[in-house]
């Protein structure tokens, strides 16, 4: 007996080694087949049956199986799946419990049981959950689905449902940190030099409670300025190590959301003895940076300090005020401190948009929500001219503690963003080689060479152009040692201006201290923690869109069931249609290919060009302005779906 099972295996893995097989990704349909897709770009049939045994985002091996022209695969050996940890709602039915995955391409009924610390009788039907997997139809010996519930999230009926899902679905923590109300000011050995008497003043928005900089200019007899900014010193009264600080990193940033924040430190901290309120007095890190006439950064000087805000301004009223319009004036002092600041952020713009590169200018979008959570007004807020004076002040700041640290310590906590990773680099040479763009690979991956190109390609005004590009790009990451940041076109970036809401810069400010005392610099950040801060960062900007997404087909609800036209821009192509943005108020749609044309067959979609021909004819393209219809927002899916309107 035993001698047959062994023939047996030895057949079985034979026939295993002899029969092709492909790797890849689960891609789900509402129409019950899928797609395996596999890392280098190829698309298998998954047919219904098949699609019985996987979920939606499962790494399968599966089998391949070719009849005639035809080709589909059989999942065969579940190598990880997609749904590990996921958020769902409860169903039950009959006296028996099952969960519905909270995900747009997956509607499965799973069975499920509750985690035993769990009260079942305080979790009801609808309600919000944390499950996860347990069992698998291609796991040996699993015959079916199975989850476990192993945590409540929210009642059907909580008007938090948005917010409380989306911080759960990526596991970020719903709640500010808890602290004592004892935070004396340390005493870091440090001298602080008493700024009090000097006009230091901030500018936020109006509802700002955790206010990291002010600011305090004087105009120099050349025409060049002494900038000082005078950052809030947490580290001040949170010393390494402490639970506080440990829970901070752990946070890594202050999540904003439309309605909530949650803060990184104790709101104690965030919003009271460290927030640079006007007229109170508060330990902080400053730097007075020399500015050129032409807008070049000279010297620098850091220093501890304690420093008294004189004014708490708001944006809009300071950009009204500078443009002639409205009724409100700073005093005198502040007026003219305003003044000087506008001149300086132009000859700061002029100088890096010859010298390193600036971004173009993009609306914030604003929600106005009641109590209850109610959205009523998403409000368009354009990049003024007092928040360009924020922001110039605070890029060169940054490029200064980027030097310091560079300079006297070797590593820090650096924002590096490469403009084409090197894997990528070749295929973007090849890209703008098809469209009449002869570039060397150095423009693509050496700083100085990058910014001629880019300047060049700006010129161009070509949306398409940007938007495909954009596939090659990198994106930001965090590293412990210097690196250049294409984006702003800078050899070394590090921020410090926001260490009530970034533990980055919290790293960055202890290290500037100890510059300041003449100590040897301890190890550099590790590299679990510079990862941890750059994953943050994403699960922080996906919660935030989550949300906006979740607010976004509640408010526009009553426009699709109108079908409002609205002003869009193409922003992704894919094979099944296009994804567009409102530029009203910056929600994204999807128009699907059967929209386009009641024919869909007379719609060939070239997703890789980011082009789309109807009838023969191209109708649209990455980047292109049209006029969308809203048809529909599904609240279940969080999304909004409309058609072309033109």
């Amino acid at each position: 007996m035993l001698q047959n099972n062994s023939v047996l295996a030895q057949l079985k893995q034979q026939i295993r080694e002899t029969t092709p097989r492909v790797e890849g990704v689960i891609k789900a349909t509402d129409r019950g087949f899928g797609f395996l897709e596999t890392d280098d770009g190829e698309s298998y049939f998954v047919p219904p049956p098949a699609m019985k045994q996987v979920l939606h985002g499962d790494r399968v091996e599966a089998i391949l199986h070719e009849e005639g022209e035809k080709t589909s695969v059989e999942p065969d050996t579940l190598l990880e799946t997609g749904m590990a940890r996921f958020i769902a709602r409860v169903q039950k039915r009959d006296g028996r419990l099952a969960v519905i995955p909270d995900h747009p391409s997956v509607n499965n009924v799973l069975k499920a049981r509750i985690k035993r610390s769990l009260d079942e009788a305080s979790i009801g039907d609808t309600d919000w959950v944390v499950a996860r997997l347990v069992r698998h139809p291609l796991k040996p010996d699993d015959r079916g689905f199975f989850t476990q519930i192993d945590e409540l999230v929210a009642k059907a009926d909580d008007p938090a449902v948005p917010w409380r899902v989306t911080l759960a679905r990526h596991a970020l923590e719903q709640e500010c940190p808890e602290a004592g109300n004892d935070w004396p000011l340390r005493d870091e050995g440090l001298t602080r030099e008493d700024l009090t008497a000097e006009p230091f003043f901030t500018i936020d928005s109006e509802k700002t409670r955790d206010m990291d900089d002010a600011l305090r200019i004087v105009p120099r007899d050349d025409g060049g300025w002494s900038l000082t900014v005078a950052i809030a010193d947490p580290t001040a009264y949170v010393e390494e190590g402490h639970a506080a600080d440990l829970e901070a990193r752990t946070r890594a940033f202050t999540v904003y959301l439309p309605g909530q924040n949650v803060t990184m430190l104790p709101e104690q901290l965030a919003d009271d003895l460290c927030s640079l309120w006007e007229g109170r007095d508060r330990p902080v890190l400053a730097c007075t940076l020399e500015i050129e006439a032409d807008g070049r950064l000279g010297d620098y000087r850091f220093f501890a300090a304690t420093a008294r805000s004189h004014a708490k301004l708001a944006y809009d009223r300071v950009s009204d005020w500078l443009e002639g319009q409205g009724d409100w004036a700073p005093d005198e002092a502040i007026g003219e401190q305003l003044k000087a600041l506008r001149d300086l952020t132009e000859a700061r713009s002029a100088w890096r948009a010859e010298h390193a590169l600036v971004f173009k200018d993009r609306p914030d979008y604003i929600f106005d929500l009641d109590e209850a959570g109610n959205v009523l007004d998403i409000r368009t807020e354009a990049r003024r001219i007092a928040n360009r004076m924020i922001e110039e002040s605070m890029i060169a700041a940054n490029a200064c503690c980027a030097h310091l640290l560079a300079e006297h310590v070797g590593h820090g906590i650096f924002n590096v963003h490469r403009a084409f990773e090197p894997e990528k680099a070749e295929a973007a040479q090849a890209f703008l080689a098809d469209q009449q763009i002869e570039v060397e690979r150095e423009q693509l991956t050496e700083l100085p060479r990058y910014r001629e190109l880019k300047r060049h390609l700006e010129g161009r005004d070509d949306a398409w152009l940007d938007a495909r590009l954009r596939r090659f790009q990198g994106f930001t990451s965090m590293s412990a040692q210097p690196g250049p940041h294409f984006g702003l076109g800078l050899t070394a970036y590090a921020t410090w201006t926001s260490p009530i809401r970034k533990y980055g810069d919290m790293v960055n400010h202890r290290l500037i201290k100890r510059v300041l005392r003449g100590e040897q610099a301890p190890a550099e950040a590790s590299q679990a923690l510079t990862e941890q801060l750059t994953e943050r960062r994403r699960l922080n900007r996906m919660a935030e869109r989550d949300v906006k997404d979740w607010l976004y087909v509640r408010y526009l609800g009553p426009a699709a069931e109108a079908q409002e036209t609205f002003e869009a821009e193409i922003i992704a192509i894919n094979r099944g249609g296009m994804r567009v943005r409102l530029t009203a108020n910056g929600a994204t749609a999807f128009i699907p290919a059967p929209l386009m044309h009641s024919d869909r067959d007379k719609v060939a979609i070239d997703d890789k060009e980011g082009r789309i021909q109807i009838e023969g004819e191209e109708r649209f393209k990455l980047g292109d302005i049209i006029r969308v219809a809203l048809t529909e927002a599904r609240e279940e899916t969080r999304s909004l779906v409309g058609r072309p309107a033109d």
